[in-house]
């Protein structure tokens, strides 16, 4: 036994001495899927913001802007790879103010300039060349990217001279015309467009009225399908991608028309200001991060009503807004909230979840200096791997600390978990029950495995929570000296014997002989 491994063993049993055990049943509902993400249900943001966007006495966005990040770095490259595929976001605040210099008639295309007043943001209108969108679209294909391209909704239009933030108008699209003309001459994917950047409901630094908005989405589908005709190869139309307001929502989706939208999206930055001292415990607080589910809740009610053939999509969260919370979005700890909410919206039927972002600002999943993945990319990395598109109903009495999702396994066959324990003083052990019975009562019987399980657990290194350190069945994750992202091995462990779920800690556990009909 190595010191590495030695050091490990004296920790965990450390562990276990300070904490105490509970007993939980987890009641499987195999017999029928509760509702279905996207094979791709994991996104990221690349975002425009420059190196000067600063909050807080801090600037932690660097080189990761769009027009800043190197395209060429090894291990950028490899993260992304590591999906295939990772869908990306191209979009953020400062999309609204990017225009594209397709025909090269913008004098001094630049990209965006600190302002003192006159501008969203703070920011002066931003010029994106050609040459810099060949670059992004080799990085793309390079790395099997699938993108989702955040267009300008704010072009052509102005601000009302009766209500301040209110934006009227129509749209002009010629701009976006023009740039959809050139990506398919060159032959570039695109996935999706996405209409604006946080323009609904009372909006951020500028708003659209809901008609208006669906107006907009309705020329946006009808370019889309001009300039992509065949269905097959035709990029989905997403909007409007803001916060959630139930009166705006459900007159932009009753007035958007029949078979416009393919993806209603929103953001989420439930955790308050990225100063704000009660993140850390806020990430940790089940009652807390429950609370956010009525938004879930509510967006696909909306659609279910107005758009039923569209699907909801996370198209933006952060968790702590401007920039993320300091010295925690960075940590295991915020892997907490951050699993929790992929559990929650898969529940509520949501396709797609976007991060903020993939590096850039305190949440990225990569730092934004080294690239080097932070705790939440491996997270997020194993749910890609081992969480299917089937989402299964799962529940149980023990501890509200204890959170636990489940899916039908990516790869057949069986069934997949991810269990999070937000308590520093509590591990648990799982007892599986598989309940057949549609009709509700109780468990049909209690689930053995007889081979062997596929178990990923997670832990902070030397149990701190605020550590950005992470290991995998006791091994701290790093890249290779060859810069390679480290494979994500599970160790196996006897069917017959409990799940144990230690404290402060997130575990991935796949049963392959655990036979749900709706996995099969």
């Amino acid at each position: 036994m190595n010191f590495k491994s030695i050091t490990f063993f004296v920790v965990f049993l450390s562990c276990l001495l300070v904490s105490k055990a509970e007993k939980v049943e987890v009641v499987v509902e195999g017999a029928t899927s509760i509702a279905q993400t996207d094979e791709d249900f994991i996104c990221v943001t690349l975002d425009w913001w420059p190196t000067n966007k600063c909050d807080y006495d801090q600037c932690p966005w660097g080189q990761a802007g769009l027009f800043n990040l190197d395209l060429k770095n090894k291990i950028l490259e490899k993260a992304v790879k590591a999906f295939n595929p990772l869908r990306i976001r191209v979009g953020g605040s400062l999309q609204d103010q990017v225009v594209y210099n397709v025909r090269n008639n913008v004098e001094n295309c630049q990209p965006f300039q600190k302002q003192d007043k006159d501008f969203l943001f703070g920011f002066s209108i931003g010029c994106l060349d050609m040459k810099r969108w060949d670059e992004l679209n080799e990085f793309f294909n390079q790395t099997r990217a699938k993108v989702t391209f955040g267009l300008n909704a704010l072009i052509g239009r102005k601000e009302s001279e009766i209500e301040k933030t209110l934006w009227v108008g129509d749209w002009y699209s010629h701009n976006a015309r023009d740039l959809m003309s050139y990506t398919i001459s060159k032959g570039y994917k695109i996935d999706s467009y996405e209409l604006g950047n946080e323009l609904c409901g009372s909006g951020v630094s500028a708003k659209i009225e809901a008609k208006q908005y669906a107006k907009d989405m309705a020329t946006l589908k009808n370019l889309v399908k001009e300039m992509y005709p065949n269905p097959k190869t035709q990029p989905k139309v997403l909007g409007p991608g803001g916060f959630y307001d139930k009166k705006w929502f459900d007159t932009f989706l009753d007035a958007s028309g029949h078979d416009v939208i393919d993806g209603v999206t929103h953001h989420i930055y439930n955790l308050g200001p990225g100063n704000n001292p009660d993140v850390v415990h806020r990430v940790q607080d089940p009652f807390f991060l429950t609370q956010i589910a009525q938004t879930f809740k509510d967006v696909s009610n909306a659609i279910d009503k107005f758009a039923p053939w569209s699907g909801a999509w996370v198209s933006e969260s952060g968790g702590a807004y401007n920039s993320g919370g300091q010295l925690v979005s960075y940590t295991f700890a915020f892997g907490f909230w951050y699993l929790d909410q992929l559990g929650m919206t898969s529940i509520y039927n949501h396709k797609v979840y976007c991060r903020q972002a993939l590096t850039g600002g305190n949440y990225a999943l990569l730092n934004t200096t080294t690239f080097i993945p932070n705790p939440d990319y491996y997270g997020a990395l194993l749910w890609h791997k081992v969480m299917g598109s089937k989402v299964l109903s799962v529940t149980h009495k023990g501890s509200p600390y204890l959170r636990v999702y489940s899916h039908c396994a990516k790869k057949e066959p069986g069934i997949s978990f991810v269990f999070i324990n937000l308590s520093k003083n509590t591990s648990f052990e799982i007892d599986l029950f598989h309940d057949l019975n549609l009709n509700g009562g109780s468990p049909s019987f209690e689930f053995k495995g007889h081979k062997e399980r596929e178990e990923y657990h997670l832990t902070p290194k030397d149990g701190n929570i605020l550590s950005s350190a992470v290991l995998l069945n006791g091994t701290p994750l790093e890249l290779s000296d060859s810069l390679e992202i480290p494979d994500l091995k599970p160790k196996l462990v006897d069917g017959l014997k409990s799940i144990s779920i230690a404290a402060h800690s997130i575990a991935f556990v796949t049963i392959r002989d655990f036979n749900a009909p709706a996995c099969s």
